[in-house]
């Protein structure tokens, strides 16, 4: 297995595009490129046609994946706030891949996605998807129960694409196709050994409590009192940086195992709290809730959110002790960044600080899918990794 990264701050978007399917046909030693993905800034929005046509002849992958992302990531770099096209490629003769590309028919109330491929009915363990979406037209649980479906153990690991703007919208690319709706992607059958590592950027605070009362995302009753009043309480006993990171917005975490004994970070579903209604003293979160379900309440932390990353890359180590990584897509979550964490390149610095300067590439997404506990999930504020190892 050979992987390749390149990428161009040109603002030429031919150039640019030349730049780096030369430099990652260079890398791969002029092999075949069995897979490339694509993920570009808005500054190249209108010429995507261009780039891929340039991609496509100079490189001749066998499958071409792209995004754009609200950021981009490549090489050693975070690219923010900057112009930036990145290249990354894998050439590995043994892989069993196919495209998949899920179409949303607007026909339908909400629109259905169409196009899910025969060769996934049946596929199991060992069967990894990587997959962009748009997400204004996917409905992502549905998808995900979708693969859920298709056999046990198949993970799903990507991203939701960035949007350029209210008048440019979200852009994703497959081989010739650059699409503004609707899912593509690549299901990887064999050949290849992908592994994730999905960190969340959140730590609990205050206490575990049982949901006694819900109404779809409405939470009304928790542990038998109001929420915000479980909620102010638990804000009330932090210490005072604590409630100053609390004032920037708090999360909802969802126990993911409810027979567990003991709960930690890590153990909860990260959900947005996206009001409260003092009247009822009810909280609206960014999921569906059940009755029984275990919530805690968390809060963004830099500090925890880095140890929480070094800390599964050193588990992702220990558990292929004897193999390395050939490369690694990251999607990274919009909230994360500089912004966040105070310094640059965070997230791809802690993967090469762990594995080497393995070829990386990625974006920063406005929600990530990955895996947790064998099941695929839809998380926020997370950093969602795919390692390459050789078969």
């Amino acid at each position: 297995m050979q992987c390749a990264v390149s990428v161009s701050n040109h603002s030429d978007p031919q150039y640019a595009a030349q730049t780096v399917s030369h430099s990652v046909h260079q890398e791969l030693g002029k092999q075949e490129c069995h897979l490339a993905c694509c993920f570009f800034s808005a500054h190249f929005l209108n010429d995507l046609e261009k780039i891929v046509d340039v991609i496509q002849a100079s490189l001749h992958p066998r499958t071409l994946l792209g995004c754009l992302g609200d950021g981009v990531i490549g090489g050693h770099h975070e690219f923010e706030d900057q112009p930036a096209l990145i290249l990354w490629g894998l050439s590995q003769p043994g892989l069993r891949a196919f495209p998949l590309r899920l179409t949303p028919n607007f026909s339908q109330d909400p629109p259905l996605l169409e196009g899910w491929p025969d060769e996934l009915t049946g596929e199991g363990g060992g069967v990894s998807c990587l997959m962009f979406a748009d997400p204004l037209t996917t409905p992502i649980h549905e998808l995900l129960a979708r693969f859920e479906q298709a056999g046990e153990g198949l993970q799903v690991i990507g991203g939701f694409a960035g949007s350029g703007g209210e008048t440019e919208g979200h852009r994703l690319i497959l081989n010739d196709a650059v699409v503004d709706a609707g899912v593509v992607g690549v299901v990887i059958q064999s050949g290849a050994q992908v592994r994730a590592v999905v960190s969340q950027g959140c730590r609990p605070i205050g206490e575990r409590y049982v949901v006694t009362r819900a109404d779809r995302n409405v939470l009304y009753e928790l542990g038998g009192s109001s929420p915000i009043e479980r909620l102010e309480s638990t804000i009330q006993a932090l210490p005072s940086v604590a409630r100053k990171q609390a004032l920037l917005g708090v999360q909802v975490g969802i126990a993911m195992d409810e027979y567990r004994a003991d709960f930690a970070q890590g153990d909860f579903l990260i959900r947005g709290l996206l009001g409260a209604n003092r009247t009822d003293g009810s909280l609206v979160v960014g999921d569906f809730l059940q009755e029984g379900q275990t919530i805690q309440f968390h809060i963004r932390d830099n500090v925890a959110a880095s140890d929480d990353l070094n800390r599964l890359l050193v588990k992702e180590q220990q558990a292929v002790p004897h193999r390395d990584p050939q490369g690694g897509l990251l999607f990274s979550c919009n909230g994360r960044g500089q912004r966040f964490f105070a310094t640059d390149h965070h997230d791809i610095s802690a993967v090469h600080e762990r594995f080497g300067p393995i070829p990386v590439a990625g974006f920063f997404a406005g929600g990530e899918f990955g895996p947790v506990g064998g099941k695929n999930f839809l998380h926020g504020y997370t950093a969602s990794l795919a390692l390459f190892y050789d078969t």
